[in-house]
């Protein structure tokens, strides 16, 4: 299991249309990848539900921790994360 914090940059924060690319994005991955709000880690979901990610209702500026699990976590976690620190959106 690999697990790392990021914080969202995008001043829209993880909105409709970049939440829809974090979901494509890790569809294409076998592992288990799940999101947290570091300030509510009750509430888990799962990066490959749309529904999901826009329940985190994240704002910029918003630390996440993304966890992974499976035979490609790795390349998972690089990517993901890779997405949401560097997604500036529409900005």
């Amino acid at each position: 299991m690999q697990r790392q914090t990021v914080t969202i940059r995008n001043k829209l924060g993880l909105h409709a249309r970049a939440a829809a690319r974090l979901v494509r994005l890790a569809g294409g991955f076998r592992s288990d990848i799940r999101l947290a709000r570091v300030d509510a880690p009750v509430n888990v979901v799962d990066a490959k539900s749309i529904f999901g990610v826009l329940l985190l209702a994240a704002t910029q500026n918003i630390e996440l921790e993304v966890s992974t699990a499976g035979e490609d976590e790795e390349a998972a976690i690089d990517a993901v994360c890779s997405l949401i620190e560097n997604d500036r959106g529409e900005q």
